[in-house]
């Protein structure tokens, strides 16, 4: 397993980003008429809803400087790219990320069926 991958928090990013990325297209007007859903709809997300998403599943706040640092690492090591939306940063994950996340997605159910 690669360095990356040993921070519940960066595979956790990786996972929402690819959950953008999967988001139901069917609905156009509605996805036209927010940004944010529009943005989702190409599989990115802004910084904070990213953060807001994460606090939310870990029942918990993550301080700004840690969970930026962690995104900025996944952005260094090629497997997010960030690029400027007006004012916001907004993320996604790229080919390279998307194929460790799943890497690391078969590993995990290989190992949960071994146990069965």
């Amino acid at each position: 397993m690669t360095k990356w991958l040993q921070s519940g928090r960066r595979r956790d990013i990786c996972v929402l980003l690819a959950a953008a990325s999967d988001s139901d297209t069917s609905d156009t007007a509605a996805l036209e008429a927010d940004a944010e859903r529009q943005a989702a709809h190409r599989g990115e997300l802004r910084g904070q809803q990213l953060k807001s998403q994460l606090e939310s599943h870990y029942d918990d706040r993550i301080e700004p400087k840690s969970f930026y640092g962690t995104l900025s690492a996944l952005v260094d090591t090629g497997f997010v790219e960030k690029r400027t939306e007006g004012l916001h940063d907004v993320y996604a994950l790229t080919e390279a990320g998307e194929r460790r996340l799943y890497d690391h997605y078969e590993w995990m159910g290989g190992c949960l069926d071994a146990d069965r």
